[in-house]
């Protein structure tokens, strides 16, 4: 091993690549562990080989290839042979960041290796291989590799081995799930040997990481693209096997509570490698493609057989075209129980062995619901849907200060942007809530659609300054879902008027060219409460009848400079975005802990920015019979000063130079003509109706009774009604997440940043010259 290594370095002149003991010392060591190679060949030393003996660098790479191929040809049957497949895997892991890392090394895996054709040294060159195919090919074969990566089907020992070419794949998929019925028995020596050739295919793919992040983002990943292409046979298999085994992982220790802590789980390293490797095939832009619509008919198989096929990336077009109900419910069922698995941990402490890896969940469930529109309306179909939502709200809550899980929220918010563009999620919502997951918020008794709106309440105003950007998102999630909201709590009927407020004093107005933004967003929910769901929503007419001065300030805003100065002027003495004081927070429920900051030195990784709601969405009318039209932008009102700066995400060297640029002359200023043009746009019509019908009842009321008593107006509200008396209700507008290259970019790089810093043991990509986004301590 080690010495090895170093005689490759300091050896002036090539080692022949025909002198098999000296290259045989690097693969045929008895027990060696991932993290023993990596121990055993420092990087120092593969950088040394890489400047100053090319060839032999060239030729250890080649030779372990041929090592794989090998073992993939002969089927691996003597445990020698299964030592030096695990032992050249283990190697090419440790070597490969070292190739992609150096530009000039870059395309030395696509080049074809004289002698190394298709059938072995004696054809032309012409039919040679690239090295990275003869690679990923071997690695495919040797995942399903009978005795070594999969049960052997064999009746007995008499009989010849099974040749692995031969051998249909289809019948060893390794998990029963999607398109595959049979639950293979669970062998610990498999799992550990797929979850090492599963480690070498990420790697293989991670040549990403090494490529800065491109507008472009239809650059496909050469590796990916071939290993997902027809020229690999074990496509199908392979894919249902990955899916399968992550969907059926019950961290639970098979369901008897605190069993976990009895054995070490030899599955999970397996699942986590699953789930990385599935979501790195799936990085595929779906806005570049028409990615396949699929009718409604369903055939025998698991895919839907379709015209055209789809994208050439088969586990895309795999993914798009599963369609069996029972599959959806495998799938949901399986995401839903591994994304509670933390917050099981909170109630009921080391019932289960908390897993690490919800990020890649999220990744995968998104990429389902993306790519597969028939799974989005099967999540929406039934209130599973909510084992979703509420996992993700609990991430988000946990998130909001810690400056290290900046994409986690991003995520988390995106998904409920997609769910939220369909009518069915807004009316999921109304399901009481009674989980008592313990949560940093105050305690509420209502729905889910309460929960959400405090959980967004919370991120908004005690979360740090770099979720600003998601502010705009945050409120399209409740305006699109607003008019389905049956009866909201009090306590949520108030966090609405708390951002309306915070978000309507005149310097946070002022301060940015799009702030008021989120003023017309919050108007648009009331209107739709008002318009569409009065009747059982008099907890947010009352707090809206409290709160009626915020109106009318609005409404009265004023438009000349001097109050713009004066405006401005106030900003600079409370620099806090949103007071966190008059939000009457009640107490927290109970045995929760208050979401964290990140520890200091926390390593994150760098995200490119996220394009803004205008980019993100488009708008889409709902008819009275709830279906939805899209709108042509023509026809529609664009928020004034439609064209938004795209929302920020961290980039430490945009940050650096917006905040200086802030005194140059470049920078923005309001005036009056600003404010007048959106000013005059403010729906404000409905709730000015609305409490010059109902004011001077209710202080009639107070009067009468001498009321100070919430209760009896509240009881008058719930029996008022406004039939007739409010204007014609508008059109509902819901604005739909669409498909777009920013963010496409931005899961890339969402994705490979959760990656490399998930893979610590051992720390494949650590201190390489990573580009497609930085790494920063906290």
């Amino acid at each position: 091993g080690g010495s090895a290594s170093v005689a490759l370095s300091v050896s002036p002149q090539p080692v022949e690549a025909t002198d098999d003991a000296f290259w045989d010392q690097f693969w045929a060591d008895t027990a060696t562990s991932v993290q023993d190679v990596f121990a055993l060949v420092p990087a120092a030393e593969i950088r040394a080989v890489r400047e100053e003996s090319p060839s032999n660098l060239a030729t250890l790479c080649y030779k372990a290839v041929e090592k794989l191929v090998q073992g993939a040809e002969s089927g691996c049957h003597t445990e020698k042979e299964r030592q030096i497949v695990l032992n050249c895997s283990r190697l090419l892991t440790r070597i490969l960041p070292y190739i992609f890392e150096d530009p000039d090394w870059r395309g030395f895996f696509w080049s074809t290796v004289p002698g190394a054709g298709r059938g072995g040294g004696d054809e032309d060159d012409e039919n040679a291989r690239p090295l990275a195919e003869s690679l990923l090919l071997a690695v495919a074969d040797l995942l399903f590799c009978p005795d070594f990566t999969v049960q052997s089907h064999r009746r007995s020992t008499v009989d010849t081995a099974e040749d692995i070419h031969s051998i249909d794949s289809c019948e060893y998929i390794w998990e029963a799930g999607v398109g595959f019925a049979h639950s293979p028995q669970p062998n610990y020596i498999h799992d550990l040997n797929r979850t090492e050739l599963l480690k070498l295919l990420l790697t293989c793919f991670s040549e990403a990481m090494y490529l800065p992040p491109s507008s472009d983002s239809s650059n496909t990943n050469p590796w990916v693209q071939f290993f997902c292409s027809t020229e690999n046979r074990h496509a199908l298999p392979l894919f249902t096997s990955l899916l399968n085994v992550v969907c059926a992982y019950d961290p639970v220790g098979y369901g008897i509570p605190y069993n976990h802590l009895l054995f070490s789980d030899y599955r999970e390293p397996l699942v986590e490698e699953a789930a990385q490797v599935l979501i790195v095939t799936l990085d595929y832009d779906s806005s570049t493609s028409s990615s396949p619509t699929v009718d409604g008919t369903t055939t025998g198989t698991a895919m839907d057989d379709v015209d055209p096929p789809g994208p050439d990336n088969l586990f895309v077009n795999y993914l798009s075209r599963i369609h069996r109900e029972e599959d959806f419910q495998f799938i949901l069922k399986g995401v839903a129980r591994l994304l509670s698995n933390p917050l099981v941990q909170t109630y009921l402490p080391n019932s289960a062995k908390k897993i690490q890896f919800h990020q890649e969940l999220l990744v995968l469930f998104w990429k389902l619901c993306d790519f597969n529109k028939k799974f989005l309306f099967f999540v929406l179909k039934s209130s599973d849907v909510l084992d979703i939502l509420v996992p993700i709200l609990y991430f988000l809550n946990d998130a909001r200060a810690d400056q290290s899980r900046v994409g986690l929220m991003h995520i988390g918010v995106f998904i409920l942007l997609l769910l939220s563009g369909e009518r069915n999620f807004g009316v999921r919502l109304n399901k009481p809530y009674s989980v008592r997951v313990p949560m940093d918020i105050p305690v509420f008794t209502g729905t889910h659609a309460d929960l959400l709106i405090i959980v967004f309440h919370k991120i908004i105003t005690s979360g740090h300054q770099r979720l600003q950007p998601l502010f705009d998102c945050l409120l399209t999630i409740i305006v699109n879902v607003s008019p389905y909201l049956k009866s909201l709590s009090m306590v949520a009927a108030n966090k609405l008027l708390h951002l309306l407020e915070a978000f309507s004093t005149t310097w946070f107005l002022f301060s940015a060219v799009q702030n008021h933004h989120l003023v017309f967003f919050l108007l648009e929910v009331f209107n739709n409460i008002i318009q569409y769901q009065f009747d059982g929503n008099s907890n947010l007419v009352y707090a809206v009848i409290r709160k009626r001065n915020v109106f009318h300030q609005l409404a009265n805003l004023p438009t000349d400079s001097q109050s713009i100065q004066k405006g401005l002027q106030r900003k600079k003495k409370s620099p806090e975005p949103i007071s966190r004081t008059n939000s009457q927070d009640g107490a927290s429920m109970e045995g929760s802990r208050p979401a964290a900051p990140a520890e200091p030195g926390t390593l994150k990784t760098s995200l490119v920015a996220t394009p803004g709601i205008d980019k993100l969405t488009e708008k889409s009318q709902v008819s009275e019979d709830g279906t939805m039209r899209s709108l042509e932008p023509e026809s529609l009102q664009p928020l004034p000063e439609g064209n938004l700066p795209s929302a920020e995400v961290s980039h430490p060297q945009r940050d650096r130079r917006r905040l200086s640029s802030a005194s140059s002359s470049g920078q923005w200023t309001p005036t009056p003509d600003w404010v007048m043009s959106w000013k005059s746009k403010l729906p404000l019509q409905t709730i000015m109706r609305l409490l010059q019908v109902l004011v001077p009842q209710v202080e009639k009321i107070c009067i009468d009774k001498g009321l100070t008593d919430e209760s009896e107006i509240l009881k008058f509200l719930q029996h008022g009604t406004l039939v007739g008396l409010l204007p014609v209700p508008h059109p509902i507008l819901i604005r739909k997440y669409q498909a777009n290259s920013g963010t496409a970019m931005w899961f890339r790089t969402y994705m490979w940043g959760v990656i490399y810093l998930r893979n610590v043991d051992p720390p494949i990509w650590y201190d390489t010259d990573v580009k497609l986004f930085e790494i920063q301590r906290v």
